[in-house]
């Protein structure tokens, strides 16, 4: 996973269209003395992986996509603001000072939990004001926020700089361009390898017969998991330049597959296939494993077409186990195809709320075919919600494993130099179970089926299976 960004795949888009304009306008054009904009409407759950802390995996998986973003921050990514010239360490500039106290304030006005976290606030203010003006580089200006939002210990609220920012909103545009293979992968550290989530269509990977589930086990001849950590960055390279990787197909035996990287460009897949239950339904397989690019909508939109393009579908399988959250447009639109109303709704701490409400478009069928969610523990953020609020309105059964317990709302404050601050202030409330806390339990699966995702495969998964024997025993 790249150090050089704060996650993998969750990101999020400052929903300009329905801001104030007044808001919207001070987006566009700060000034150093301004108060940063807020987005209205943000994900929630955004988890990202600090490159200031070593990231525990959990206990049954480490996301570790093969990288989708330059490694050095984008062309694109803005420059430091004209209204601050560099400066020798010791030396805090007005707008490195007016940033950190406005960052310190809305977190003490607008936090989610009131005594944020037993942390003492005003104690850190006292001691991260005195490293700031200690002396610090630009680098380590940028680690020193986010560390003092790390100090929450929520694992949501976060800090990004300017380069940061750029890359997040690069790639929730879908505008992945890096050289690769072309896959997105998990690491499972315990057992030394990673596997295969998704593979881009057209890449190395897909023309090799790569599919999701295979696990790679070196690059090179060497380890690409070892006790120093997860190194799927050995999958970039050159283009043109060859690449030898171990795979093994689970249950059968490692085999060694020969590459050439080449520039991998689009957006992130939906892979989706028509399977045949024993007795002969159609049931439409779709993996979503994010909501952070603005195609996934159009992509499942889609896919239900193609799926049922031959004949109507039978049922639907939603694989949402490996679902990192995103953008609530894009997971708003996703609900859209298979429930409508108002499905929950977002409080802060003043216990105002924000209602989560869909507009139903219906796709041959999709708002009415029975509906079966795969989660597990790695399903979080607004993977979470898209799951428990389609089994809090009775739409889906749910079966797998339970979710990760993630899904407080983020809110984006965007800073004159180009950082970038989320900060969770608002958590869910589904609406026929608003008693429930989903950030606490997680979302609860009706049938609980366990399975690693790199022991099986879509043929043999057991948790594919009982979807498929429950969509059976409707009919």
């Amino acid at each position: 996973m790249m150090a050089s960004v704060k996650r993998a795949c969750l990101l999020a888009l400052l929903l300009l269209l329905t801001m104030p304009a007044c808001l919207a306008g001070r987006f566009f054009s700060p000034a150093w003395w301004q108060v940063p904009t807020v987005s209205p409407t943000i994900s929630p759950g955004y988890t990202p992986t600090r490159a200031t802390a070593t990231a525990s995996p959990s206990p049954s998986a480490t996301t570790s996509p093969e990288p989708t973003r330059p490694s050095s921050p984008s062309p694109s990514a803005p420059a430091p603001s004209a209204t601050e010239a560099p400066v020798e360490r010791g030396t805090p500039t007005p707008l490195q000072i007016s940033v950190f106290e406005e960052l310190w304030r809305i977190v003490h006005d607008e936090y989610l939990y009131p005594d944020y976290n037993g942390v003492d606030w005003q104690a850190l203010h006292v001691e991260y004001r005195q490293r700031l003006e200690a002396g610090l580089s630009r680098e380590e200006y940028y680690k020193l926020l986010d560390e003092m939002l790390a100090r929450l210990g929520d694992d949501h609220s976060v800090f990004l700089s300017p380069e940061e920012v750029a890359e997040e909103d690069a790639e929730f545009s879908g505008k992945n361009d890096y050289v690769g293979i072309g896959v997105v992968t998990v690491a499972f550290q315990e057992r030394s390898r990673v596997s295969v989530i998704l593979v881009f269509p057209d890449s190395p990977a897909a023309e090799a017969g790569l599919r999701p589930h295979d696990n790679l086990l070196s690059v090179d001849g060497q380890p690409i998991v070892d006790e120093q950590g997860v190194h799927t960055q050995r999958l970039r390279g050159p283009e043109g330049t060859p690449v030898e990787l171990l795979v093994q197909t689970p249950g059968g035996a490692p085999r060694r597959v020969v590459l050439t990287r080449r520039r991998i460009q689009g957006s992130l897949p939906v892979d989706y296939q028509v399977l045949r239950t024993p007795e002969g339904l159609r049931v439409g397989y779709l993996l979503l494993i994010s909501f952070a690019d603005d195609t996934i909508d159009e992509q499942v939109h889609m896919a239900l077409e193609a799926m049922s393009a031959e004949a109507p579908l039978d049922g639907l399988i939603l694989d949402n186990r490996q679902n990192n959250g995103g953008i609530d447009t894009v997971a708003r639109n996703t609900l859209a195809y298979f429930t409508h109303g108002r499905l929950g709704y977002f409080a802060d701490r003043r216990q105002h709320k924000q209602w989560l409400e869909v507009v139903g478009a219906d796709v041959f069928g999709s708002s009415r075919f029975p509906l079966v969610v795969l989660v597990g523990q790695d399903t979080i953020s607004y993977g979470e919600i898209f799951a428990g609020v389609l089994q809090d309105a009775g739409r889906a059964y749910l079966i797998g494993e339970t979710t990760g317990g993630n899904i407080e709302l983020l809110f984006s404050h965007q800073f004159a130099d180009g950082s970038r601050a989320w900060i969770a202030q608002k958590s869910f409330h589904p609406t026929n179970h608003p008693e429930q806390n989903w950030e606490e339990t997680g979302v609860i699966p009706d049938l609980t089926v366990l399975s690693n995702w790199d022991e099986v495969t879509l043929e043999t998964d057991p948790v594919i299976l009982a979807a498929q024997a429950y969509l059976e025993g409707l009919q």
